[in-house]
């Protein structure tokens, strides 16, 4: 399998997209001025969008798919009574992709780990066991008898990615509407500038590295070990788990409760932690173990914070849930989320926030689709003020992965209508010494 190959196909397939979008979004206003209600509308206009875009970036792989697993997560978004397109569209993006020849498998482990690669397993399967955006997984038994998970790079990935992301950066920001809101400009900007990063598997060999030596022991989250690796080829200890998809399709309420909390608190403790920010929080990257911990399996995707989530990203949640409207103005614009200038009211900016902070105003938050779906529904509502402050906010370059990545959380905790002590788990990990968050918000004072 190359990537590279019909590169101008590609092209077309994707340059296609936003005329998809710009003629629906035309529809949907035609049937909202004659009077249709705007909420189905809305849900149609979602879930047919979706059902284009994820069947295009399954079949194209590279970049286009990394960009549907960014947004992936918003699938709760979409209403129950259109979403089996969206979802079918996303388990296919998400599982399926032609495999490599075994000509070509060989051909890759011969340039990577040299031409007696054999010798350094007893065992290797030439089936791909999963697939990837950028390149499929094999089983094989190293030789000291370990088993393994050799991640293989798709020859011509890195030509693809970059041409991909190329051309998703002229039609990214006519996407947003399919996440709920979601600056998808924003995401394809940071992806592009993590591309060569994410394409050396020897870098991600060392960020798992650095995680599996932190979380080594941990009673919570399972790091597979690295054996070997080269700049296309990784080879790790093999790990079973149940795939958390199947977590969110069929496990018991205590189960998704329990994956959620998991999830949550690795996400967020990493950057103290480690260092790193883990940055591709989607549901193929985590297994359940069956001594309950969670399994991560992908490291390509991190942002460098040495000395953890910055302050500010606690503040701003704490003085928003607090309805400190004035304060919550000024920390934003020192942060630089407000552009100098920007005609932007305190209430205008706690109006736009509120559907993000909503988790923080009790001690256990529920997360369902209903309450993401109304969520998004609000930030795509073009008359509404939440959409109206979107576009005259900014989401500093440093932040921009720590969004998305609480963003993830929140999606994926709403795909698995998941309970979880969310408050408690911003508290410890974003604003630590502020006794201030742990505390009641108003609507719990006034109750």
């Amino acid at each position: 399998m190359d990537l590279t190959t019909g590169s101008a196909r590609r092209a077309a397939q994707l340059a296609r997209l936003p005329l998809g979008v710009a003629g629906r979004s035309v529809i949907g206003w035609g049937k909202k001025v004659a009077g249709a209600d705007e909420e189905a509308i809305t849900a149609e206009l979602q879930a047919k969008t979706a059902e284009q875009l994820f069947s295009v970036l399954g079949e194209l792989k590279g970049g286009a798919m990394k960009v549907g697993q960014a947004l992936s997560v918003m699938e709760s978004a979409v209403p129950a009574a259109y979403s089996a397109p969206y979802r079918e569209a996303l388990a296919k993006l998400q599982n399926e992709a032609p495999p490599m020849p075994a000509h070509t498998v060989h051909h890759v482990l011969a340039r990577q780990l040299g031409t007696r690669w054999r010798e350094r397993f007893q065992e290797f399967d030439t089936r791909a066991a999963a697939s990837a955006s950028i390149g499929q997984v094999h089983r094989g038994v190293w030789s000291d008898g370990r088993a393994v998970a050799v991640k293989i790079q798709y020859p011509g990935a890195d030509e693809a990615l970059i041409a991909d992301l190329k051309t998703l950066r002229r039609v990214g920001g006519l996407l947003s509407p399919l996440a709920g809101g979601t600056d998808v400009k924003a995401i394809i900007e940071e992806l592009s500038e993590r591309t060569v990063a994410e394409l050396d598997y020897c870098a991600e060999a060392e960020n798992q590295r650095r995680f599996a030596a932190e979380f080594d022991g941990d009673g919570g989250v399972q790091v597979p070990k690295v054996i070997a690796s080269s700049p296309k080829v990784v080879v790790s200890e093999w790990v079973d788990g149940l795939p958390l998809r199947s977590v969110i399709e069929s496990g018991s309420q205590a189960e998704r409760d329990h994956a959620a909390t998991l999830l949550t608190e690795f996400s967020l403790s990493s950057p103290s932690r480690v260092g790193l920010l883990h940055g591709d929080p989607h549901p193929g990257n985590f297994m359940i173990a069956d001594d309950g911990r969670l399994i991560v399996i992908d490291f390509g995707a991190v942002a460098e914070l040495p000395a953890g989530i910055p302050p500010a990203m606690g503040r701003i949640l704490r003085l928003a849930r607090d309805e400190r409207h004035e304060e919550l103005h000024r920390e934003l614009a020192a942060a630089g989320f407000l552009p100098v200038g920007a005609d932007v009211t305190s209430a205008e900016v706690r109006a736009f926030l509120a559907p993000y902070v909503d988790p923080l105003h009790s001690d256990e938050f529920h997360f369902t689709r209903r309450w993401l779906q109304h969520a998004a529904g609000r930030a795509i509502d073009l008359t509404s003020a939440e959409y109206r402050t979107s576009h005259k906010m900014s989401v500093p370059s440093e932040y921009t992965m720590l969004f998305r990545v609480l963003l993830g959380i929140v999606g994926i905790s709403s795909q698995m209508e998941a309970t979880a002590p969310y408050r408690r788990l911003i508290a410890t990990w974003t604003d630590p010494e502020s006794d201030e968050f742990a505390g009641p918000g108003p609507s719990e004072r006034r109750s």
